[in-house]
């Protein structure tokens, strides 16, 4: 207990010491978005009961707890944002190691838009418009996470670390590219059938650094339509501290589980329900139902934004989810229907698919 108490110091001191450096607000938030059409569906809020291959995105100390007969499992789902024009996916695998208390898992996620036309070189020399110079292109971000997990024995209940290595890679076309690094920790506690987890998320600060690539050509037309053309530089994410806390409750074979977590973000004021600088606080939370771990009912509540109305009158709104879920045999596929954005023509359906692979028993 002692080294998971300096465990815990030193993440709380680098969260404490990073908060000072000047950050890009809303960086890398392709990776808030999440994954699994589970945690979708209970509005994000799965820190403390996240338990199978998604955990090492939401949580990854949750992968320790998959037991070595589950052995291999693999993850993976397709969303689309705003009528298709942005398409989200995940593909992840968790395996255990020969100490039956350790795991590690592999993450990648990429969230694009494709088809994008480039009309830099719409026009000829002569000022005439010619339709076959333009060609699309891409602008993508891609995030590889290779997370670590395991159990920690406790005198009482269970403790359990985690932690990520990431890279992030986002590309605009040909136009630019930026490499970033960082570090995620985790820690999930349960005992009696409570559940706690917690989240430092880029506890290091996470580095995108950006490079351009414009021919000359290109900066011409770009000054003369009173476009800034960019040049090489930084993006710093600044760290994010989640909280979670769930209780499962069971009557025979129907079972229940809600959890509430809290974000707490340190890049300066936001738009949430709890809102100041540098510290914002945006709450999630989610509701499951299930009857014999075999068919489930999901609904969640997240993004609670306070919003003007043209006579200055406010009013809360919030990011509505709703889902189900079946498990058959080794396979389980989960469904959910959510909003990204804050109105309601954002609505978008999510499907994901987790199978376990697991070993033959030895006669």
């Amino acid at each position: 207990m002692n080294r998971t108490l300096r465990l815990i110091g030193i993440v709380y001191l680098m969260v404490s010491i990073t908060i000072v450096l000047q950050a890009q607000k809303y960086s890398n938030e392709f990776l808030s978005i999440g994954v699994g059409a589970r945690a979708q569906a209970l509005g994000g809020a799965v820190i403390a009961s996240a338990e199978d291959v998604t955990a090492g995105v939401w949580n990854p100390a949750g992968l320790a707890n998959l037991s070595e007969s589950e052995s291999l499992q693999v993850g993976a789902m397709h969303s689309e944002w705003f009528a298709g024009v942005g398409k989200f996916d995940y593909l992840g695998i968790t395996l255990p190691l020969s100490n039956k208390q350790r795991r590690l898992g592999l993450s990648v996620i990429r969230f694009g838009i494709d088809e994008i036309p480039n009309t830099l070189s719409l026009y000829e020399s002569d000022g005439s418009i010619n339709f076959d110079n333009i060609v699309e292109f891409s602008a993508a971000d891609y995030a590889f996470l290779l997370s670590y997990a395991q159990v920690v024995k406790t005198q009482k209940g269970r403790l359990q670390l985690g932690g990520n290595v990431k890279v992030v890679h986002r590309r605009i076309g040909p136009f630019a590219t930026s490499w970033g690094f960082g570090l995620d920790a985790g820690l999930q506690y349960r005992n009696n059938g409570w559940q706690f987890g917690i989240l430092a998320k880029d506890i290091t600060t996470t580095f995108n650094a950006w490079s351009f690539s414009f021919t000359s050509e290109e900066k011409e037309v770009l000054e003369l339509t009173n476009n800034e053309v960019p040049i090489s530089s930084v993006e710093i994410t600044k760290p994010q501290l989640i909280l979670g806390a769930a209780r499962r409750f069971e009557w025979g074979s129907v079972g229940v589980l809600p959890e509430l977590d809290l974000i707490i973000t340190t890049d300066g004021q936001r738009n949430t329900l709890l809102s100041a600088s540098p510290f914002s606080v945006d709450p999630a939370f989610g509701l499951e139902a299930d009857y014999n771990q075999f068919i489930f009912l999901r609904a969640g509540l997240n993004q609670f934004q306070r919003i003007k109305d043209f006579d200055n009158s406010e009013s809360l709104r919030m990011r509505p989810s709703l889902g189900v879920g079946l498990r058959i045999s080794s396979l389980k596929i989960d469904y959910a229907f959510t909003d990204l954005g804050s109105n309601e023509n954002t609505f978008s359906h999510i499907i994901s698919l987790m199978l376990e692979i697991k070993p033959r028993k030895k006669e």
